[in-house]
């Protein structure tokens, strides 16, 4: 294979696109949660038997109905060669050399997580690529367990009656697709993305590169399917369309685990900001991070089957749910699937992330948080990056993010709030409520 060393007549530019080529090319048959999903037939098996007998699901499952489309040893060699020419060629201390190098050290790791389904070692793999529940925010004192605490008792608080409107789920999958392709029609103006009908997905939806899959038999509100819009197609199809359409950095158009916390956080951000959210959606994406945090703690599959029973969910969502905690991991408990974690950790990272941009006056940063599948630490250096036109501004941007006044104002007042007693604002508004 030539190197990016023996061909010193390249520019910079060639050489990053040529580097970043290749690590897409490297990454395409890794197919996480493809490889990590469960049959069918095991629902069925669960729900039939009345939750009393574990599902056999361990390291020969996954060697038997999900082999690896790639040879492991083979794979982490491809990785390991292109970091060897990012650090001959541009090296690997240059800004963008080294989100490459990064890159390519999480999609080794990866490869290690699922090389490991079905044992403790995916656990740790797990945790090292999207997290967990123990984790500290930046503060360094703040856990990601304590948020999903103290929400859950907010959240348990609001009766969803008393907010004035009720959302059936009076839409059908096939209303859901019609509807979503009529809006992206006008929303991506330069691309054709379509919305199909899928019966292999666990989510109620999944955005892939140029299109959104929502699940066939489900059944949505209008809340649900404009939810849809702003997290699938605005956030991941959009930021996906930007980043694989860039003129060299085409890496950005696909994102290791790391990248995911940020693309997740910032479909939920975009959820709260066009007023979507319900307490309902609220409570769902939360009590993931209880669910992780009790399998983390040795609960096993059916003790978090029966966690999403007490609240008040049927019996094919609590094995949805559980499903998504433990695939890949082990259902004894103790070693899960962390990456639902990810999506209350991120919100709270990239609201933070616009909070200090305001408050120090580079609100110029903000759209590239759309450029592409990036890291908060990624955002300053492709805004540079940019400058020097080896990055190109992203395709699509939210309305809220193409017009940052409505944000910048949100964002300077919330700076403030950080420095009120809440609890002495509380307490006095407490004893007002009980009147």
């Amino acid at each position: 294979m030539a190197t990016v060393l023996k061909r010193s007549w390249l520019s910079y530019k060639e050489q990053i696109r040529e580097l970043s080529d290749r690590l897409v090319k490297a990454q395409k048959p890794i197919r996480i949660l493809d490889a990590i999903n469960w049959d069918d037939s095991v629902q069925r098996t669960v729900i039939d038997g009345r939750f009393r007998k574990m599902p056999k699901i361990d390291a020969g499952y996954y060697l038997e109905k999900k082999p690896l489309p790639f040879n492991a040893s083979d794979k982490l060699a491809e990785f390991e060669s292109i970091k060897k020419d990012v650090e001959t060629g541009i090296g690997a201390s240059d800004e963008l050399g080294s989100i490459l190098t990064r890159n390519c050290n999480e999609y080794q790791g990866v490869v290690r997580m699922l090389e490991a389904r079905g044992t403790p070692e995916f656990h740790r793999w797990s945790k090292e690529l999207y997290g967990s529940p123990k984790d500290d925010f930046l503060d360094q004192h703040t856990t990601v367990r304590e948020l999903g605490q103290t929400l859950y008792g907010i959240l348990g608080n609001i009766d969803d009656r008393e907010l004035g409107v009720r959302y059936d789920k009076d839409l059908s999958a096939e209303d859901v697709v019609a509807q979503l392709n009529e809006r992206f029609e006008a929303y991506f103006h330069d691309h054709q993305v379509h919305v199909v009908l899928s019966d292999g997905i666990v989510a109620d939806a999944a955005a892939g590169s140029d299109y959104v899959k929502i699940r066939k038999g489900g059944r949505f509100s209008v809340r649900d399917r404009d939810i849809l819009e702003v997290h699938e197609g605005w956030v991941h199809v959009g930021t996906t369309l930007s980043g694989s359409h860039q003129r060299v950095a085409t890496w950005l158009g696909k994102g290791p685990p790391s990248c995911t916390t940020i693309q997740e956080g910032l479909a939920v951000l975009m959820e709260i900001v066009t007023f979507n959210m319900t307490p309902h959606r609220a409570r769902k994406v939360n009590n993931r991070i209880l669910a992780c945090d009790k399998a983390e703690d040795g609960a096993d599959f059916m003790d978090v089957c029966e966690f999403y029973r007490t609240e008040g969910y049927n019996e094919a969502e609590c094995y949805q749910h559980a499903r998504r905690i433990f695939r890949g991991g082990v259902l004894k408990g103790g070693s899960p699937f962390t990456k639902d974690v990810v999506y209350a950790k991120g919100f709270i990272l990239v609201y933070n992330f616009l909070r200090t941009a305001i408050r120090f006056g580079r609100p110029d940063l903000i759209p590239y948080l759309f450029v592409g599948k990036v890291t908060l630490e990624d955002v300053p250096i492709l805004a540079r990056k940019a400058k020097a036109q080896v990055i190109d501004p992203p395709l699509y941007l939210p309305p809220q993010f193409r017009d940052l006044n409505g944000l910048a104002c949100w964002m300077a007042y919330s700076n403030f709030l950080n420095r009120v007693d809440l609890g002495k604002v509380q307490g006095y508004y407490e004893s007002i409520l009980k009147l």
